[in-house]
């Protein structure tokens, strides 16, 4: 995927953008041909735009825009394939989720390469999103056949109605991706929706277009029919248009933007599975051994560079733990090393865009002027990259500060003390937001009481995030404002499936059965049933 000449760009200090014409060492450049072919796929008849790599501001690649008619003309080439591959056996459907699996971790170089360049993420969080799509393919391709297996129910009348319930493909389902896992949150999520016989359309955001690409090609060199996944790029208006032309709807995003997809979704009478923004705690009880703590405390707070709907950006730890705490916490913070480069020397990556940036320093900011106190970070770093900032810890922020309350999707973290597990549970309760939270303590059983009173999607018990997300059969997704509907697990795929209720009576061509029953007089055949319904409860029967 990349030219072959390389070299760190950790080392930067100057933060003007590196053209890489004229200084072909400064940077990493993808291959003209490689982007022609991977662009070659999109359905787009629109002008083309420059992106450009986070790591440095340098030039990444032109991508075409595509527009409301390439996304209609998307949507009929998959629904065309989608008719046959609905036909085909779930087991042969599956068989390509575990060709997937392997593919993708022989390939990863590539699309780490790729991850990097276009997301701006350290190595070592470019590859949780590979982990992720070979966790998911090998679930799915598992137990996709069980998941989608007709089943039976208890008829009406016993030994003479027979009950099936089928499940059947949707049709055509779009996958709406950020940017901040551009890997598995484009073709990841398409797969329980592929295995079940569905369609597929991507709109990946316009920064990582071209990582949603590869990973349709790839998809395709495991075995997926062409056509069946099509991708389309551009913005909002793209998205939009996507809605009217699938039967479900996938989407990552904002609260904000997941509001005007739901409503979209609704107005046309379809599916939506939506995660959106969270504003998670992260729960410090005074039983915790302090290093172990602060070790998964930082992974939960700043990997990914805090760009992760289930980051912990809100840290309550008990009082009578808090400095000693802290006094583990900080050294580490400051420790984590920014870098640019394509390799696993980083810890920290950048952030993917200006936006970004503008908002992570906007709450930090304000968050100081109010009374905040900087205990790590707090710096904007063009020295190692544009959009580079600082892992940052805060203390003592007021609660009408704008990072108190507002997702800021980035490396920040803010810390209040807690006197004990219900000021804790009311704390982290107190939001419009309910996605994640994490608790650390020594005795689970308290930790699972706690847990449990928690108004969000997911727990993780002495672990951030990856324990949860990574165990694919469990569901996962938010509660008030943080989304509608589940990933992972049987609830990932009877989403993108519609039910249908088959009901056999037995013996009807022999006299038995409801027709008989209904021959008899109305006030009959009401007492006979009535009769049967007093029985079948005195028995048991469900």
């Amino acid at each position: 995927m990349l030219c072959c000449v390389r070299r760190s760009l950790g080392t930067m200090r100057d933060a003007d953008v590196v053209d890489p014409e004229t200084d072909p060492t400064a940077t990493w450049a993808l291959e003209p041909e490689q982007v022609r072919r991977l662009t070659s796929r999109l359905v787009a008849a629109g002008p083309s735009s420059l992106t450009h790599s986070p790591l440095t501001g340098a030039p990444l690649a032109e991508v075409p825009a595509s527009t409301a008619d390439d996304v209609v003309r998307a949507a009929a080439l998959a629904r065309g394939a989608q008719r046959a591959w609905a036909r085909t056996p779930v087991d042969r459907r599956a068989a390509v989720l575990l060709r997937l699996h392997d593919l993708v971790l022989d390939r990863q170089s590539e699309v780490l390469d790729l991850v990097q360049l276009e997301n701006g993420k350290a190595r070592s969080s470019a590859y949780e999103e590979v982990a992720d799509v070979a966790l998911l393919a090998r679930h799915y391709g598992r137990r996709a056949p069980a998941y989608l297996a007709p089943r039976r129910v208890p008829g009406l009348l016993p030994g003479l109605t027979a009950v099936r319930v089928l499940r059947h493909p949707v049709g055509l389902v779009g996958v709406v991706a950020p940017f901040n896992y551009p890997l598995n949150l484009s073709i990841g999520d398409a797969l329980p929706a592929l295995v079940a016989g569905n369609g597929v359309v991507i709109k990946p955001d316009p920064q990582t277009t071209l990582t949603a690409l590869w990973a349709v090609a790839l998809a395709e060199e495991a075995g997926l029919p062409v056509g069946l996944v099509q991708v389309v790029a551009g913005g909002a208006e793209v998205g939009s248009a996507l809605i009217e032309a699938v039967d479900h709807v996938v989407f990552t995003g904002s609260t904000a933007t997941g509001r005007r997809v739901a409503a979209q979704a609704g107005h046309a009478l379809v599916g939506a599975t939506l995660e959106l923004g969270g504003k998670n705690a992260l729960y410090v009880t005074d039983d915790v051994d302090l290093a172990v703590t602060a070790e998964g405390v930082v992974r939960a707070c700043f990997s990914n560079t805090g760009q992760l709907c289930v980051s912990m950006e809100r840290l309550l730890v008990h009082e009578a733990v808090a400095d000693a705490f802290l006094a583990e916490l900080l050294p580490r913070v400051r420790a984590l090393r920014l870098g640019a480069g394509l390799d696993y020397t980083a810890d920290v990556g950048s952030l993917t865009s200006a936006a970004q940036l503008e908002r992570v320093q906007r709450h930090v900011e304000d968050a100081i002027g109010r009374g905040a106190v900087v205990l790590a970070g707090g710096v904007h770093r063009p020295d190692v990259g544009p959009f580079f900032y600082e892992p940052t810890v805060l203390d003592r922020v007021p609660q009408e500060a704008a990072v108190a309350g507002e997702e800021t999707f980035g490396p920040v973290v803010s810390v209040q003390r807690v006197r004990d597990d219900e000021h804790a549970i009311a704390l982290a309760n107190d939001s419009e937001m309910g996605l994640a939270a994490s608790v650390w303590c020594r005795d689970l059983r308290r930790a699972g009481a706690v847990a449990e009173r928690l108004e969000v999607g997911a727990v993780g018990i002495n672990d951030g995030y990856a324990a949860a997300w990574g165990s694919t059969g469990a569901p996962i997704g938010g509660v008030k404002a943080s989304g509608l509907g589940r990933r992972h697990g049987a609830e990932g795929i009877h989403a993108v499936t519609r039910t249908q209720t088959v009901a056999t009576q037995r013996g009807a061509h022999q006299g038995l059965g409801l027709g008989r029953l209904y021959a008899l007089p109305a006030e009959r055949w009401t007492e006979a049933f009535t009769a049967g319904l007093r029985l079948a409860r005195r028995v048991g029967l469900r």
